[in-house]
């Protein structure tokens, strides 16, 4: 079940991840302390519970993944997948479920939330490249295709319908439209033929076109694209408010750089200021060298994650390491594309520094699987 070590740490990754993750977790912490104070009467309400049910689990359970035998993963991935959508389909029921802003996507847990939506991001992954993994034929001259590629093609569709259902009757458009884009990649980077990529895409956009004009909420997240003063008051306001941080920020941020966890658009004024807005928060308190580094890091991350992905032995860790890298930069890259403006706002977190343990833990998951990938590379 537990693998030794084969290859060379990579250092310089976990350079990258810790500031990602000590960065996103003293933001939290800071940001935090006058909502915490005002709502239960303790400064450090938010940051203990990101803490002991985000920070420390995640932790642990990402050393759980990096020493867990990559051979016993692919092998149960299955289990785990099926496990989460058992779990997703809970959320449904009256007593358990809980229903916030109108989605069911949360179940009671009593003294916390949990989010099972957010783990078939990595239970989903993981089961994808096992199984495309097993239909790639290879040669003493490596891969020169997949076996069975119409009856895959048709597999890979059947389960992203079904996945589709589950999460729309949430509903949560933006996490299957984040699924569905990181399960396209993976399928794609599987040797399969250009015109079923082709086809998904077509079918994806129609669908996808149709799914966003037949909701009225969704459709009017597009407007503020057009242009960002149309209903301030209303489907603009949270854009409204998010240029106004980061415009606030200037180029090194409030206080002449030292404005960490001074924001004024916290007070009222930034809907969502510790989940899905965090990033301007950013841009108010660190300015524009604050985003550029933030960016950087997330561009840094990306680059080792593939590097990770390519110097894998094995098709199954190859696939799964690209799938986990662009998972957590495209989801982060969706967020502050939100925020600044240039894509619509999807409520998605951003990777680390979003307030949440559902989300985090899910992250750091695929944080383990990608260093124990990193082990067995004989070069990082």
């Amino acid at each position: 079940m537990f693998q030794k070590k084969n290859g060379s740490f990579n250092y310089f990754f976990l350079i990258i991840v810790l500031a990602l993750i000590s960065w996103g977790f003293f933001t939290i912490f800071l940001i935090s302390i006058p909502f915490s104070l005002q709502k239960y009467g303790n400064s450090w309400h938010f940051g203990l519970h990101q803490l002991f049910l985000g920070l420390i689990p995640g932790i642990l359970i990402a050393y759980l993944f990096y020493k867990l035998d990559l051979k016993f993963l692919k092998k149960f991935s299955i289990l785990f997948f099926i496990l989460n959508l058992i779990l997703i389909l809970l959320v449904f029921l009256p007593v358990i479920g809980t229903e916030i802003y109108g989605s069911r996507r949360w179940l009671n847990l009593g003294p916390f939330l949990f989010q099972p939506s957010e783990f078939l991001k990595i239970t989903f992954l993981v089961y994808l490249s096992a199984w495309l993994s097993s239909k790639v034929k290879e040669t003493k001259k490596g891969i020169i295709g997949i076996k069975n590629q119409w009856q895959t093609f048709f597999i890979f569709l059947i389960m992203l319908i079904f996945i589709g259902i589950i999460l729309l009757s949430q509903p949560d458009f933006s996490t299957f439209s984040l699924i569905f884009l990181i399960s396209f990649l993976v399928y794609f980077l599987t040797s399969t033929r250009w015109w079923h990529s082709l086809i998904l895409i077509l079918a994806s956009g129609i669908i996808g076109s149709f799914f966003i004009i037949a909701v009225p909420y969704r459709l009017a997240r597009l407007l503020p694209l057009i242009h960002s003063k149309i209903d301030p008051l209303g489907i603009g306001y949270q854009l409204e408010q998010s240029l106004i941080s980061i415009g606030s920020g200037g180029l090194f941020g409030i206080e002449g750089g030292f404005g960490l966890g001074l924001s004024r658009q916290k007070f009222g004024f930034l809907p969502h200021f510790l989940t899905d807005s965090v990033f301007a928060v950013i841009g108010e308190e660190l300015g524009l060298v604050g985003c550029s580094l933030l960016l950087l890091l997330f561009l840094l991350f990306v680059w080792q994650g593939l590097k990770i992905g390519l110097a894998a032995g094995n098709e199954f860790s190859r696939l799964l390491a690209v799938g986990i890298s662009f998972w957590l930069v495209f989801q982060a890259f969706l967020n502050i594309g939100g925020i600044i403006g240039i894509l619509p706002l999807a409520g998605i977190p951003l990777p680390f520094f979003s307030y949440g343990a559902s989300h985090f833990i899910a992250e750091m998951i695929g944080i383990g699987i990608l260093f124990n990938i990193s082990k067995q590379n004989k070069v990082n």
